[in-house]
């Protein structure tokens, strides 16, 4: 199967944006690259050093950034941060130059991933669960605009969440087959 286009992973933190993209990625045979691996590598520091140092509206200004340099670029698998999606320009970006794929975890999947990271400057509050919980309630209708979306349960493995993905790729004509297949 051929990209036409990026695949571009959405969702809320802990959601398995990048370990569901590393395993499609692979399963494509192309290239995954993680927005926020990307925001580290350029700034020289870890994203909690980067909201602590510079702001959250400093770290979404270099988000916008990647994202262009990377969707505009040849296709591949991207992982995206949990709010990427929900600037209107990143969205607006993805939904004309991508495909974007919503990991749609409920609250009780996220927390149970998230809960004992430090590394999630977003929930680092007194009650990190009602922050993530109201986050995820907010983000919810800007999600749902993604072109597919996934359901994302306790049970599901890595390997069969990108099979998921891979299956409506397909469904939806999102993938091509090679001249070669």
């Amino acid at each position: 199967m051929k990209l036409t286009k990026p695949i571009i992973l959405v969702g809320m933190m802990g959601s398995g944006k990048t370990a569901v993209g590393r395993e499609l990625a692979h399963m494509l045979q192309v290239e995954f690259i993680d927005s926020d691996a990307e925001i580290e590598k350029a700034a020289n520091m870890s994203i909690p050093e980067i909201f602590s140092r510079d702001g959250e509206a400093f770290f979404r200004k270099r988000e916008t950034e990647v994202l262009r340099r990377i969707i505009l670029g040849e296709s591949k698998v991207m992982a995206t941060g949990g709010g990427a999606f929900i600037g209107q320009i990143n969205r607006k970006m993805i939904l004309s130059f991508g495909v974007s794929v919503w990991l749609n975890a409920d609250i009780g999947v996220l927390w149970e991933r998230v809960k004992n990271k430090k590394s999630r400057p977003l929930i680092m509050t007194e009650d990190p669960f009602s922050t993530l919980k109201g986050l995820h309630d907010e983000r919810e209708q800007v999600y749902k605009q993604a072109d597919i979306s996934i359901e994302i349960k306790f049970k599901i493995s890595v390997i069969e969440a990108a099979e998921l993905v891979l299956e409506r790729l397909i469904f939806k004509g999102f993938l091509e087959r090679r001249k070669n297949d």
